[in-house]
């Protein structure tokens, strides 16, 4: 019984895997790579308990291209990189958030929502922020691309 309950979980897992990175990212002006917080997010700690609560956000400046943000809805999280994703990575294109929204300096204004990537009115372009994955365990938020 255990010997056909692993066959069927390596089996799922094997089915889950892509081979094709682009699914996450897909957008040519951003580059992927990996990283992960892995432990360090921890909303015990003061500099991360207003995460605790809903319309919160912190940014990661250590993490991504040009940071990233992490929103907190109340119930589930959203992170997403702090990059134009409608332009090529340049001074202008680093994103700023107030409140939901993160905007660039370039001299389109382009912005988007950060609870969930959207292009805000008025953006040019095709491509949303690109998101990174969320994994929550009792208080620690762990973010990643990998």
């Amino acid at each position: 019984m255990k010997t056909h309950l692993y066959i069927l979980l390596l089996a799922l897992s094997l089915i889950s895997c892509s081979s094709n990175d682009d699914g996450r990212n897909g957008n040519p002006n951003i580059p992927d790579f990996a990283f992960d917080t892995g432990t360090l997010i921890n909303t015990n700690l003061p500099q991360f308990s207003n995460l605790q609560f809903p319309g919160n956000f912190i940014v990661l400046n250590q993490y991504g291209v040009n940071g990233v943000v992490l929103y907190s809805s109340g119930t589930t999280y959203s992170a997403f990189e702090l990059s134009d994703p409608n332009h090529q990575v340049n001074t202008c294109s680093r994103l700023t958030v107030e409140g939901i929204i993160a905007s660039c300096t370039c001299d389109d204004g382009n912005s988007y929502n950060i609870v969930n990537g959207g292009l805000q009115e008025g953006t040019s372009g095709q491509y949303g922020l690109v998101p990174y994955g969320v994994e929550v365990i009792g208080n620690i938020i762990r973010v990643f691309n990998n």
